[in-house]
């Protein structure tokens, strides 16, 4: 099956409002709700899982009912760490030819070409990333703040979601890094790239407007685009 898991358990009121950012409506419906309707949409999508603190679950299942996304088999449980998210979604499955794609819930207006362009890109990979060419200069400091590296911008991108893999080499990769005593993540291309070295990490190309929204500037992207 081709599973999208929704990560949707962090806790960031950096747009204000008691609630997490993801319950924010825009255009009266939450921000949640169009990343699940993006997936809901896609006819090669077969299941969406979607991962969620314990207090919001039960919002979460409110949403799930009112815009009728029949496809949203389970809300899971996340935890401390956003790979703990990630774990939830990877211990909930059994099959290890199913492709998982873990995306941010935050990040709303993921396209129905970026999501085949992940599973047309399965066909051929095992991991697979989104991210869009980087278009400023990026430099590497030292502890004193100057400059000691300026890698080639050719070379660099900056990664969006959904990050796509076969359920068994996301749970091997993890199995690896859990045993490491210094294991930190932010993303889960990252923990394949790095203990499953000999596993290709292949990357699509992302789009400006799959933004992860993080700030007021955002909202105002995202009303414009959802309201075109």
């Amino acid at each position: 099956m081709n599973i999208a898991v929704v990560l949707a358990g962090g806790s960031g009121t950096r747009l204000g409002g008691a609630l997490p950012k993801q319950f924010l409506e825009v255009e009266g419906k939450p921000i949640i709700a169009y990343t699940i309707e993006a997936f809901q949409k896609n006819p090669r999508i077969d299941e969406i899982v979607v991962v969620s603190r314990a207090e919001n679950v039960d919002l979460m299942w409110d949403i799930v009912h009112r815009f009728h996304y029949e496809k949203v088999s389970k809300v899971l449980l996340g935890g401390k760490e956003r790979y703990d998210s990630s774990l939830a979604a990877i211990a909930a499955y059994d099959h290890p030819d199913d492709v998982l794609l873990l995306h941010d819930g935050v990040r709303p207006l993921v396209s129905q070409q970026i999501i085949d362009r992940c599973l047309d890109a399965m066909a051929s990979y095992n991991a697979v990333g989104v991210a869009v060419k980087t278009t400023d200069t990026i430099v590497e400091v030292d502890q004193q703040g100057c400059i000691v590296a300026t890698p080639p911008r050719s070379s660099l991108r900056n990664m969006q979601t959904p990050q796509c893999f076969r359920l068994g080499v996301i749970r091997k990769a993890y199995e690896v890094a859990l045993r490491d005593p210094a294991f930190v993540t932010t993303d889960d291309c990252g923990v394949v790239a790095k203990y499953l070295p000999e596993e290709p990490v292949f990357i699509v190309e992302g789009e400006p407007t799959n933004i992860k929204v993080t700030y007021k500037e955002d909202l105002a992207l995202m009303r414009q685009h959802v309201s075109f």
